[in-house]
């Protein structure tokens, strides 16, 4: 069968990123392996809330296990599906809850994150509302009703929700601005749906209403948001949320339980079905999850919630659950995708491959001997020592792979950037000894 070839463009958006450590922004789908199992309960997730259910998971993996790069790939699927989906990491200035700002600052990296399937990168905020925008123009042209009227109208029921009056008042705001082509009230507007307002009296000012988003009202924004989507023609909204171990980290027991108050409050909205068409999926490492003193099974209400099923032992998986733990992957998993970016690599062309078939098991057996078993468990460092190593293969091509991989330094993932190198000489004497990758 012939290989399909690959963009050089999706081949160095890929190899750029693993080789930093990173999850590719595009082209997951040319190396993806094994978790099938995870990644159709996330696609089943994913059919419920285009029905116009909910969804909760958290995922749970050690460092460098791959949870931000099975976010994404569940992100693109979610865009396949006429999802729209939010990303952000959590870190000491972005949490769900806070009083000083960082609340309103995640909100704010979520709609800057915002993506569908055709702008599957972010940046989406823009894209949506003129989706909305348009699909007002042709309703109000049937009907013969002022589109401002008739977007009001269809937003009746945002005004319901916690500051949905002015939700709707700035999309109306934004269609004046698209009617008269003031771009200045439509970039405000798009201001105001990113949470970018820090003063309601700037907001009065720009936009007449007097609400804005802040620390106390980003979650329900959020679901504000998710219900627009719907207004705007896609069928739900995901919202992914990483590193939540940065919670874990806080040495503020009070800051703490209020984060884990907050994931308590969208999981009961999830569960008893207060909301519509929205979904969340949380990353995390196990000791963030299950540690009782700082974990967050330290809050009996989210512990209580989300409690293995005890009938889930000797091998059997709950997929159902709200946790999902992330199998590590096996041997043959790990050699499929070293096989993979090494098709990357070679732009899809077998005669370029720079290792052949047993250089990727000896490659394997090496990393087995250096780390242990965590080459593959946790396999960011092994595969960014493979990169490093085609590399290196690809500007000394007289030298045997064999004598590389000898020399071939990988250090166990420890959470943090890994030191590789390869140290050696050249067969002709010019040394790349200390070559620091």
């Amino acid at each position: 069968m012939q290989e399909r070839k690959i963009r050089p463009r999706d081949r160095d958006a890929v190899l750029q990123a693993l080789r930093a450590g990173v999850v590719p922004g595009t082209g997951q789908y040319l190396i993806q392996v094994g978790r099938a199992r995870e990644v159709q309960a996330l696609i089943a997730d994913a059919e419920r809330i285009v029905r116009g259910g909910t969804a909760f998971r958290v995922v749970v993996g050690e460092y460098g296990s791959g949870k931000t790069f099975f976010l994404r790939l569940v992100r693109a699927l979610a865009h396949e599906m006429s999802l729209v989906t939010a990303y952000a990491d959590l870190n000491p200035d972005r949490r769900i809850y806070a009083t000083g700002g960082q609340a309103r600052s995640l909100f704010a990296e979520l709609m800057k994150n915002l993506a569908t399937r055709s702008k599957p990168e972010g940046g989406a905020l823009a894209a949506v509302l003129e989706r909305f925008i348009a699909s007002a123009i042709e309703d109000a042209r049937k009907s013969g009703e002022a589109p401002e009227t008739l977007i009001m109208r269809k937003c009746a029921h945002l005004t319901e929700m916690v500051n949905g009056y002015d939700f709707a008042t700035v999309l109306a705001a934004y269609w004046r601005g698209h009617n008269e082509g003031n771009e200045t009230l439509k970039l405000d507007a798009i201001r105001w749906f990113r949470g970018e307002f820090t003063t309601r009296t700037d907001a009065r000012q720009a936009l007449g209403v007097r609400t804005i988003v802040d620390d106390a009202t980003v979650y329900d924004q959020i679901k504000l948001m998710a219900a627009f989507v719907r207004l705007a023609g896609y069928d739900g909204m995901l919202v992914a949320l990483d590193e939540v171990v940065n919670l874990y980290k806080l040495a503020n027991p009070a800051a703490r339980n209020a984060n884990y108050e907050q994931i308590l409050r969208i999981l009961n909205d999830v569960l008893q079905g207060t909301v519509e068409g929205l979904g969340f999926i949380m990353g995390c490492t196990p000791d963030s999850l299950f540690d009782t003193r700082r974990g967050i099974y330290s809050y009996a209400a989210l512990q209580s919630r989300l409690a293995e099923n005890t009938f889930a032992k000797g091998g059997l998986i709950d997929y159902q659950h709200p946790v999902l733990h992330l199998s590590a992957l096996t041997r043959e998993d790990l050699y499929m995708l070293l096989e993979n970016i090494r098709r990357v690599y070679a732009l899809g062309d077998p005669s370029k491959y720079l290792l052949p078939d047993d250089g990727i098991q000896a490659f394997m057996h090496h990393c087995e001997k250096r780390v242990g078993e965590s080459y593959f468990r946790t396999p960011r460092t092994t595969i960014t020592a493979f990169i490093n190593l085609l590399s290196v293969l690809e500007q000394y091509p007289e030298t045997p792979w064999t004598a590389m991989i000898e020399k071939l330094v990988v250090e166990k993932d420890e959470g943090g950037a890994a030191e590789l190198e390869i140290i050696g000489e050249t067969t002709e004497g010019e040394g790349f000894a200390g070559f620091q990758l």
